[in-house]
């Protein structure tokens, strides 16, 4: 968790009052922070990580239809509630001010590879796949489950309207 100070400053470089946080992009009251960079992007690790220097403040909206598209490119782009589709006039300066915060705070990236032993990372992502391969079988099998119960669900329906009931 960031301190106090490192929040403040944070808003501070990006030119915002701490009583009335807004929304790096778009400038609407904020309500979470973004990550500038995605911590996940094709389901592996980016090496970012959930600290100040890759956080901003931003409105639910923005946060949404950004995901984990790069800022800028999204910020620009003709996402669905991007600033440039809502037409958000102060655009330009708003990237500007994030450009210039990430530079002063470079957000720290992690070469996870790199410091976790090789054999620990490897079982790790061994481990996940064969979770994930789990998971769509238990998926498959509830399906099947489901259909066997519709199915008798059915044939109870049709023997009480065949008694009259």
């Amino acid at each position: 968790m960031p301190s106090d100070e490192e929040i403040a400053l944070a808003l501070e470089a990006l030119g915002m009052d701490a009583l009335d946080v807004r929304c790096a992009y778009c400038g609407d009251p904020a309500t979470e922070w973004d990550h500038l960079n995605a911590i996940v992007l094709g389901k592996r690790p980016t090496g970012y990580i959930s600290e100040i220097h890759n956080l901003v403040p931003a409105c639910g909206k923005c946060n949404q239809s950004k995901g984990n598209k790069p800022w800028r490119s999204w910020m620009f782009g003709p996402s669905p509630l991007s600033p440039a589709s809502r037409g958000v006039g102060d655009i330009e300066e708003r990237a500007e001010k994030i450009a210039d915060y990430e530079r002063r705070f470079p957000p720290v990236r992690i070469d996870f590879e790199a410091v976790v032993n090789g054999d620990l990372w490897k079982a790790y992502w061994d481990a996940h796949r064969d979770l994930i391969e789990r998971m769509m079988r238990c998926e498959e099998l509830a399906t099947a489950v489901r259909a066997e119960i519709s199915s008798q669900v059915e044939s109870l329906r049709d023997r009480r309207v065949d008694s009259g009931h």
